[in-house]
């Protein structure tokens, strides 16, 4: 948006990722400060964003416009060390990312940062990609840990992760079951096809799932092979976080109480291909979706039909399964979701959008394609979009989520004009929601349906302008219609008295297995709304529990100045058996919650993970409280 005023940049610190710095320097005619590398390097690993100089940012959250006398010395001083690899690894700005703007007869310096490519990440400070990688979680900018860095760097330099050659793996790890029934599948879609006539190896390789290296001369399956016709054993040597899961829910609840499961519990191969054969018949089975009539034959692969299909093997072809995450598919009477391991390769945008595609697994897409399912690079969804829309449901919402990386399609088989949820609108708010206009009707619909909105996903179901789509947010939120909770890029909105925990809708957020990984579900039954038991005064507990904290928190509360290892070691300590909020840590620790939070908290969880966060998606939740992370 374009900046006029200082209202401008209130509206666009709401709704996306900005920073402001003040930028003075010693002169006070300005200067370009140490730490804006950090968050360059930050909002290019992110999402991208905003930094304007000369801007100071009350702790009240006001700004105070204090301006850059020395405009063309700052603009230098930053390109001279993006340029600078000695500095920074990479230059992603040129001259129409760096904006002058005059704002009360004062000069400031708008900064857009794009997100950086999955080719130019990790983008870092200095010459150490494992000292000065940062990401942005919504409160700064944090410090990469090693096993993120890494992340990164394979995700830079392997175009597609399944094309590579397995060491010491041969037909004895194939299911040969698996591989014959995709053959026969081949053969009826394409009778004439010439590879129909190889033996097992070379048809194998012919689809890229047997390899021979020309150099070493040495030769084997892929892991496009060993993931598509695979033995269970087998895969599990070389990915140990590897895990297929279908659940049919009964109810449209976030509790992970499931009637019907598919999982890889040794009755069958539980490689990629067979899962699909399953999975696929489990979703369409009693779809209720009316069949078309084309010269009075009944076309029973609708629109709907296309777009589950497109959308299991999308997350099939998607899935990083280096990953912690599982590849979760939920079946519920509102709703289909799905979730693979990783995050997306290009922006959500412009996969929306269709047109361009980087799959992380594209010779196990083209298997697919082969014989007939999934749809060319770049359409698959706006195949799914246009099905679901065909029956007037709500938009797919297509997001991702951080600890572990994942990717997340919810397809909700719900019409936001349905008398449903209608009359439930017209109960909560009466009168005052039929006098409303459409656009807000339908973005309380989503909130009804969705439980949560925030200016992305409000952007995707109104029609306008964003600016537009922020003024009715605003408007809902100031008529009392919406509450809303967070800061910029994490700021959400829900209904007045509404309490829940701001998770994953299909796939409930409970501690994860073995490694103690917060978001993995590994089938345990959870609490009934996914909200998790927090402690937020002394009052809550026993008298007994309650002083044993007080002493806990002695040897921090009763001295000004503390070692900052043994006020982590007592954090740590204090949380060891339940989520304390941040009011309640200040209190024993005797500490300001700012001081907490900054110092300790944030890279407790960020950087050390030894901490975790009651409410992991978002990190400003009015509500958020800490616990220790339960080492396997």
């Amino acid at each position: 948006m374009t900046i006029h005023s200082k209202n401008d940049l209130l509206e666009l610190q709401e709704n996306h990722e900005v920073e402001f710095k003040t930028a003075a320097g010693q002169n006070g005619n300005g200067e370009l400060p140490d730490d804006f590398f950090e968050t360059y390097s930050a909002m290019a690993n992110s999402y991208g964003g905003t930094v304007f100089l000369g801007i100071k940012e009350n702790k009240d959250k006001s700004l105070e416009i204090t301006g850059i006398n020395d405009t063309a010395g700052v603009k230098k001083k930053l390109f001279d060390t993006l340029n600078n690899k000695q500095k920074i690894s990479r230059n992603i700005l040129t001259d129409i990312h760096v904006i002058e703007l005059r704002l009360d007869g004062k000069n400031i310096i708008q900064i857009n940062i794009p997100r950086a490519k999955r080719q130019e990440r990790p983008l870092y400070k200095g010459q150490n990609p494992f000292q000065g990688t940062y990401l942005r979680n919504f409160e700064g900018d944090y410090k990469c840990d090693e096993e993120t860095v890494k992340r990164m760097l394979v995700e830079q330099i392997e175009d597609s992760r399944d094309n590579r050659l397995l060491e010491g793996y041969d037909f004895k790890d194939i299911d040969m079951e698996s591989l014959l029934s995709y053959r026969n599948m081949l053969v009826s879609n394409k009778p004439d096809h010439p590879w129909n006539t190889l033996d097992n190896k070379e048809f194998l390789r012919s689809i890229g799932g047997w390899k021979r290296d020309r150099r070493t001369n040495q030769e084997g399956l892929t892991l496009a092979g060993l993931l598509m016709f695979g033995k269970l054993p087998s895969i599990q040597e070389e990915l140990p976080y590897y895990l297929l899961d279908y659940q049919e829910r009964p109810e449209a609840k976030t509790e992970n109480r499931w009637i019907d499961r598919i999982t890889i519990d040794g009755t069958w191969s539980g490689n990629l291909f067979d899962f699909y054969k399953k999975v696929i018949r489990k979703l369409y089975a009693d779809l209720k979706v009316p069949f078309v009539l084309n010269k009075d034959v009944r076309q029973d692969d609708t629109p709907v039909h296309m777009a589950l299909r497109e959308a299991l093997i999308n997350a099939i072809v998607h899935a990083d399964y280096r990953g912690r995450a599982s590849l979760l598919i939920v079946k519920r009477p509102d709703m289909f979701g799905f979730r693979n391991p990783g995050l997306m390769r290009i922006s959500i945008e412009a996969a929306i959008h269709g047109g361009d595609s980087d799959c992380r697994n594209r010779t196990i897409h083209q298997m697919f394609l082969l014989i007939g399912l999934g749809e060319r690079a770049g359409s698959g969804l706006p195949k799914i979009f246009s099905g679901w829309s065909s029956q007037h449901w709500s938009k797919p919402l297509l997001h991702e989520k951080h600890t572990p990386d994942q990717t997340l399609l919810e397809l909700r088989m719900i019409n936001l004009f349905d008398n449903t949820v209608i009359e439930a609108l017209k109960e909560i708010f009466g009168t005052k929601f039929t006098a409303l206009n459409e656009d807000k009707r339908v973005i309380l619909a989503t909130v009804y349906v969705e439980k949560i909105i925030n200016h992305s996903r409000a952007n995707e179901i109104i029609s306008g302008h964003s600016h537009d789509v922020s003024m009715l947010l605003k408007q809902l939120n100031d008529e009392g219609f919406l509450n809303s909770s967070g800061i910029g890029r994490g700021k959400v909105y829900f209904l007045p008295n509404t309490h829940f925990n701001i998770a994953d809708e299909f796939s409930y957020e409970t501690p994860g297995i073995s490694d103690g990984t917060p978001g993995i579900s590994d089938g345990t039954p959870g609490i009934s709304d996914g909200t998790p038991e927090i402690i937020s005064t002394l009052e809550q507990l026993s008298s007994v529990v309650a002083d044993k904290l007080i002493h806990i928190a002695k040897p921090v509360s009763d001295h000004p100045r503390v070692d900052p290892a043994i006020t982590k070691m007592t954090i740590t300590a204090l949380c060891e058996d339940n989520y304390l909020s941040l009011p309640l840590l200040a209190l024993l620790l005797k500490r300001s919650e700012d001081t907490l939070r900054k110092n300790f908290l944030n890279p407790m969880v960020m950087e050390e993970h030894t901490l975790e966060r009651a409410f992991p998606t978002t990190p400003n939740h009015p509500k958020q409280a800490y616990k220790k992370i339960a080492r396997g």
